[in-house]
């Protein structure tokens, strides 16, 4: 997992949080803002998922490929 994973998934949960203090206290102002923290934690997991993805594709070797020969 790299930061942006991290840092997602931990803005996702504290937007859970707000979003049930909001709805256990009926102020709609503090769920949107739940709400939104999720989407934006969703968002920046799905951006270290991608940064994760295209790195392990650099990383991982290329089998059957043959280099030319010179002679």
């Amino acid at each position: 997992m790299n930061r942006d994973q991290v840092e997602g998934v931990a803005q996702k949960v504290k937007g859970k949080v707000n979003e049930t203090i909001g709805r256990a206290t009926g102020d709609r102002n503090q769920e949107v803002r739940g709400e939104v923290q999720q989407a934006a934690g969703e968002t920046r997991k799905k951006a270290g998922d991608v940064r994760e993805a295209v790195r392990d594709t650099t990383r991982k070797p290329v089998w059957g490929v043959v280099a030319p020969r010179f002679s």
